[in-house]
C-alpha cells in the first residue's frame, strides 16, 4: 500500500510538471494541480519548491498522517488542510521518520517552520509561537527532515495550491 501511495504521487508530480512545462516560465509560479505543493519566495514568481504531496482533508486522514511510514522521499510530503482556519497542533506518536512541519495560514504564506520533529515524540507541535497574534492555521505541510533547510525555506514564503482560499490567496491558482 505505502509503495501504492509512493507511485501515485510521482505520478500527480509527473502530470503537474508537464502542465507547468506546457504553460511555460511565465505561468509557472501560478498553475496548480491538487497532487502538487508549489512552494513561492515572499515576493518573485521562482519557485523554491514543487513537492508532490498525498492531501489529509477528512479528521480520519489527518489523524493517521504519516504514521507508520518508513521513509518520505525527497520532494514528496502530505498537506493537511482543515475545513476553516484554527489553532493546529500535531505530535509524532506512532511515526517512524523525523519530519518538518510547515504552518500555513488562510492566506497561504508560510507562519511556522518546525525542523525535524523527532519520531515517536508526544510532544505537542504547534503552528503558532505562543505571541503569535494570529494562531489560525488552515495547511500543515509535512516533509521528510531536513528538507525544509535543504530547500531554504524561510516563513513568509507563500503556497500555491488549490487547497488555499483562491479570493484571499498571495499565490492564486490560474
Amino acid at each position: 500500500m505505502q509503495m501504492t501511495c509512493f507511485s501515485r504521487m510521482r505520478a500527480n508530480a509527473a502530470a503537474a510538471a508537464l502542465a507547468l512545462a506546457a504553460a511555460g516560465p511565465a505561468a509557472a509560479a501560478t498553475v496548480c494541480a491538487p497532487g502538487t505543493a508549489t512552494i513561492l519566495p515572499p515576493t518573485g514568481d521562482t519557485p523554491l519548491a514543487q513537492i508532490a504531496v498525498e492531501i489529509a482533508d477528512t479528521p480520519q486522514a489527518r489523524a493517521q498522517g504519516l504514521m507508520g511510514r518508513e521513509a518520505l522521499p525527497q520532494g514528496q510530503g502530505m498537506l493537511f488542510v482543515y475545513e476553516t482556519p484554527q489553532p493546529t497542533a500535531f505530535w509524532m506518536k506512532n511515526t517512524l521518520i523525523p519530519l518538518d512541519m510547515l504552518f500555513f495560514d488562510a492566506t497561504g504564506v508560510l507562519r511556522r517552520i518546525h525542523a525535524k520533529a523527532r519520531p515517536h515524540d508526544l510532544t505537542p507541535i504547534f503552528g503558532a509561537a505562543a505571541d503569535d497574534p494570529d494562531p489560525d492555521r488552515l495547511l500543515v505541510l509535512e516533509l521528510a527532515g531536513g528538507e525544509a533547510a535543504r530547500l531554504a525555506l524561510t516563513p513568509g514564503a507563500r503556497l500555491a495550491h488549490p487547497s488555499v482560499p483562491q479570493q484571499g490567496a498571495v499565490a492564486p491558482c490560474r
